[in-house]
């Protein structure tokens, strides 16, 4: 099921995150992630520091905003695949739901993933968005999966897996400059699970 519709106050809330963050990310681009400040960030958004850290919290948070959406684009793909499917196949197809939300622009996605990857502490954040996202998927994929087979251990193994499987589709796509086809990157990944030796 899909999320309640999202008021106006919430959008345009959304809007003015996705405007900071795209100004701060060329700040980063220029100038490096940890030399940058909140009051430089501020400066290049034109706005006060104290209104930069009501949207954003953390630098990682803006650089990471991208993916703010992924464990609900992930959950609701699941809810949406088909019920005849096993659980690898219905988190395969989820997932390449959530690349498709995430790629649509190449060359800017390829850039944060390459900034995440010279960063440490985002990557760090970035694990700590996916432990987030786990329960919700894990909760969708019970859901959705037949009484029989229904165990909780299973589930958070399998969307732990899978999600792992999603940052090394990434990294490997995005090491291509996005020319590699994450489709057959995500078969490749999801049959090593059932590959011997």
């Amino acid at each position: 099921m899909s999320a309640a519709p999202v008021g106006t106050r919430e959008i345009g809330r959304h809007a003015v995150r996705a405007e900071l963050a795209r100004v701060a990310f060329n700040r980063f681009c220029l100038t490096g992630f940890n030399q940058v400040t909140f009051a430089d960030l501020a400066e290049a958004a034109g706005v006060s520091r104290s209104t930069f850290l009501r949207y954003f919290g953390t630098k990682e948070d803006v650089v990471l905003f991208v993916f703010d959406p992924v464990g609900d684009v992930i959950a609701d793909a699941l809810e949406a695949g088909r019920a005849d499917q096993d659980d690898w196949s219905r988190l395969r197809n989820a997932l390449e739901s959530a690349v498709t939300f995430l790629v649509r622009d190449v060359e800017h996605i390829v850039t944060i993933l390459g900034l995440i990857e010279q960063t440490p502490a985002l990557c760090a954040r970035l694990r700590e968005k996916q432990t987030g996202w786990r329960p919700g998927i894990v909760a969708r994929l019970q859901k959705t999966t037949s009484p029989a087979h229904r165990s909780s251990v299973v589930a958070d193994v399998r969307v732990a897996a899978a999600l792992e499987c999603l940052w090394i589709v990434l990294g490997q796509w995005s090491a291509s400059d996005g020319r590699e086809d994450p489709g057959t990157l995500l078969d490749a990944a999801f049959a090593a699970f059932s590959t011997a030796g």
